[in-house]
């Protein structure tokens, strides 16, 4: 198996009484996750899956009596698909409130309905941790820098799902099927979205515009839907782990854009699977867009799993100044620029450098991106 940085998170909490909520993306590993944990730790787990219609129907309307008798003596609950359960959140607080000596880890793959079952009961409660794709940093650990590096390209190119990386060769195959078969399963459930062919134009006009600011009535213009639409599709996409956006940066300097965004996908390989090209990448015209997403999506799990807590954001102007990626934390500016070229030369705007002297600015490269997403 290959090692998983939320393992560690955890492990971390799993002596105190906090519920633990792993949520993540389908097929991003939270299964063999929790299947790993338990054997190392609770051989005898008691498991819960919300994808069997048994499961669903016993706990519709629990009651704290009800949950001993079927908890038993276990010490440790597994509630895989938890987003399934009708009253998960009310059942997971009955356990917690009234059964003493048991941790419960529920498991989610649709951030927007197990999140609007559990945040209010269990306010206080819980521990929340995200699982995405395997990330540039588990990698090595798995099998070294060395190795990882060889394959960097092709990562560029297929992503990090973990079926993509156990099945070598078959890489377009299973992120097509991904595409085709998940990607939308959990929004077009919970939502009863009419027309699901105009999600799915959606989807491939962002990843037409990926690493570009997008406008909601451009989008709505090219898709058919309204603004209005268009926007809360983009909502129900980053809450399904599709997507995920940045907003702009500004501090009310006149020449500064102040409600702009990119949008961006958590996975190369299923953004390439959407627009279906998988061309190597001397025979692609969007490399530096390929790359700028790697980088932002490898730097999101980066943070989350070392627990580093700061404001994401690009910056630019009106007349088209423009820095890839802020990040601030402590009261200080953090400012990157990614080039694929690792001859490219770093050139910071000096509206920002003089408008927010106190900040720190690097350049990200192919020659020294590690550091970046891994330390």
């Amino acid at each position: 198996m290959i090692p998983r940085q939320v393992y560690k998170l955890i492990q971390k909490r799993i002596d105190d009484k906090k519920v633990i909520i792993v949520l993540g993306p389908r097929q991003s590993g939270k299964t063999t996750l929790l299947e790993k944990f338990a054997a190392d730790n609770f051989p005898n787990a008691l498991w819960w899956n919300g994808d069997e219609t048994d499961t669903r129907q016993f706990l519709k309307n629990p009651t704290s009596t009800i949950l001993k008798s079927l908890i038993g003596v276990n010490k440790l609950l597994i509630i895989d698909e938890a987003q399934r359960i009708e009253n998960i959140g009310l059942c997971i607080k009955l356990i917690y409130d009234n059964i003493n000596g048991v941790k419960v880890i529920a498991s989610g793959s649709s951030a927007f309905e197990l999140a609007n079952k559990i945040n209010e009961p269990l306010t206080g409660r819980k521990w929340e941790y995200f699982l995405y794709p395997i990330s540039y940093s588990e990698m090595i650990e798995y099998h070294g820098a060395i190795n990882e590096r060889r394959l960097f390209e092709s990562r560029i190119i297929y992503g990090y799902y973990p079926d993509v990386l156990n099945n070598s060769g078959d890489e377009k195959i299973i992120l097509q099927q991904l595409a085709d078969s998940y990607l939308y399963k959990d929004i077009l459930i919970w939502e009863k979205i009419q027309k699901p062919d105009r999600l799915e134009a959606l989807v491939q006009a962002l990843a037409y515009q990926l690493g570009n600011e997008v406008s909601f009535l451009e989008l709505a213009r090219i898709t058919g839907l309204d603004k209005e639409t268009v926007e809360r599709y983009i909502i129900l996409l980053e809450r399904a782990f599709v997507v995920f956006r940045l907003r702009s940066f500004s501090r009310n300097h006149r020449s500064e854009l102040k409600k702009s965004r990119k949008i961006y996908f958590y996975d190369n390989g299923l953004r390439n699977a959407i627009i279906k090209n998988f061309n190597p990448l001397g025979l692609r015209n969007d490399v530096g867009a390929l790359w700028e997403n790697f980088l932002m999506s490898e730097r999101l799990k980066f943070l989350q799993y070392n627990e580093i807590f700061t404001n994401r954001y690009f910056w630019r102007t009106h007349s088209q100044q423009e820095i890839d990626y802020l990040e601030e934390r402590e009261g200080k500016l953090f400012a990157y620029e990614f080039k694929w070229n690792i001859n490219a030369k770093a050139k910071f705007s000096k509206t920002f450098t003089n408008t927010y002297p106190d900040n720190e600015t690097q350049l990200i490269t192919p020659a020294n991106f590690e550091k970046f997403i891994c330390s």
